[in-house]
């Protein structure tokens, strides 16, 4: 299924969009990626939802991608007696380790383990920001804080605590439990929320063992300071903007978010701008027009996908919010005078290995020889990602003769990720594969150039090696 865009399209499937039917339209629509929310649903709805997604791949001949997100370790305050209380400016609240309700003078904060590293004067928001605490006294059962604002505060609502590394295991035992689910159920991408260290992703890495790519969420200030260790970790960066804009000061959320981009494309790693992109379309049939902005803008900075969380999962109009989005993209790519993803990139001219030379030399064709298209065969995908580093001017043909390696090269940017039942044995029938299927597809028409990478010997993941010039004719043999 060919998309008149190159950047990737994730949709969140949730209560408004758990059916079949929804499912398929909001694939036609332009979705690229579902993302299974397990902070949300039960494990069945997952995994029907990932079934009727697998029926679109062989209903399509299209690799569907899957990724799965894991909650991670969410603090929350306990409950209170009346269910909510206002606290005011000025008035000492404490937060304990005791199991009873809580009033408008203390509340259960059932997390003792990080009570030692919140010094006095560290702040504590609570309910995205809308209350915010700072501590007065340490002790080892309880934080006396100062309210900072008026505010409500209601059962079980988040804390976020800013600017401070916490002693907590970034899998609690819900998202071990999720994990080995989701895996079963061969998801191709799972993210791991709250993210502070590049140690938390080899964590993950180790029990994933290779079975998914691993995404890292970027929602917290010491994941933005350790951000060059975490991409090199990772598989691929969300930047999630809302508990990233609760501990972050707002207007420096726009910046955090540029600089991950350019360093996801100097790392050659897929990158997803994420949360409120379309809000209000949970309600209304159209977005704003800042929304509309500030999609375009993350296409404009050369993001590889934008995400749709509520607006899919839970609001009115999940296929609108997809079209919408799509539409936006396609028009912004369009715009000759503005979209230009060329970079110079210093810190990696002096690493050229094999893989870059071709990758380089691919991209240099096809811009200036007129190739329509280029081919990358690839076993792992690595190949793939170069060439889409490249942001070549040109569509990305991704085959491989691993299914598992096509469905998950479907998030990167300018790749039609396709499915080669037939491997190649020889550089002759690498052409004639890789011809037959992008004109099957309707990728190319007859007469167009295309250039092909490849790897010797074929079959093996290693580096790329080859490069070919072919031409599509009209032949049924296609070579």
């Amino acid at each position: 299924m060919k998309r008149n865009r190159k950047a990737k399209i994730l949709a969140t499937l949730g209560p408004a969009s758990s059916s079949r039917e929804t499912i398929e339209n909001i694939f036609k629509a332009g979705c690229d990626v579902f993302r299974l929310n397990f902070s949300h649903g039960s494990i069945e709805i997952h995994r029907q939802n990932l079934e009727w997604i697998r029926q679109l791949e062989e209903k399509y001949n299209h690799a569907t991608c899957i990724l799965a997100d894991l909650q991670g370790p969410k603090l929350r305050v306990g409950e209170f007696e009346n269910t909510e209380e206002i606290l005011q400016k000025g008035q000492k609240f404490t937060l304990d380790t005791s199991s009873k309700l809580g009033d408008n003078k203390r509340v259960a904060f059932p997390h003792a383990e990080i009570y030692d590293h919140l010094s006095p004067n560290t702040t504590l928001l609570i309910n995205d920001g809308r209350i915010r605490l700072q501590v007065l006294e340490q002790n080892k059962d309880s934080l006396i804080t100062e309210v900072l604002n008026d505010g409500v505060i209601s059962n079980n609502k988040g804390v976020n605590i800013p600017d401070v590394i916490l002693p907590i295991d970034s899998l609690t035992s819900k998202d071990k439990a999720d994990l080995q689910k989701a895996l079963e159920m061969n998801v191709d991408w799972v993210a791991l929320s709250f993210v502070q260290q590049a140690e938390d992703i080899n964590k993950l890495k180790k029990i994933v063992d290779g079975k998914a790519l691993v995404m890292a969420k970027i929602e917290k200030p010491s994941a933005v300071k350790n951000i060059d260790e975490i991409i090199q970790a990772a598989d691929g960066i969300m930047i999630a903007r809302g508990d990233l804009g609760v501990e972050m000061p707002t207007e420096k959320v726009p910046i955090a978010q540029k600089n991950i981009i350019k360093r996801c494309r100097h790392y050659g790693k897929p990158v997803v701008v994420a949360t409120q992109m379309l809000e209000s379309m949970i309600s209304n049939l159209v977005p704003t027009r800042a929304e509309a902005s500030d999609v375009a803008n993350a296409i404009y900075d050369g993001t590889d996908a934008v995400m749709l969380s509520g607006e899919s999962a839970m609001g009115n109009y999940p296929l609108e919010s997809v079209s919408t989005m799509d539409s936006i993209i396609e028009n912004v790519e369009k715009d000759k005078n503005n979209f230009n993803l060329e970079i110079e990139d210093e810190e990696n001219i002096k690493k050229i290995d094999n893989t870059d030379a071709i990758t380089n030399a691919a991209y240099s064709i096809a811009k200036n020889a007129g190739a329509k298209a280029i081919i990358t065969f690839s076993v792992s995908g690595k190949t793939t990602l170069r060439m889409a580093r490249e942001r070549a001017p040109v569509q990305i043909i991704g085959l491989s003769p691993n299914i598992k390696t096509s469905r998950k090269m479907q998030i990167v940017w300018g790749v039609n990720s396709c499915h080669s039942v037939q491997d190649a044995e020889n550089t002759t029938e690498m052409v004639k594969i890789a011809c037959r299927i992008a004109k099957n597809k309707k990728l190319v028409d007859a007469d167009d150039n295309v250039i092909i990478t490849a790897g010797v010997p074929f079959g093996n993941a290693g580096s790329t090696n080859l490069l070919r010039i072919a031409k599509i004719i009209a032949d049924k043999d296609l070579t």
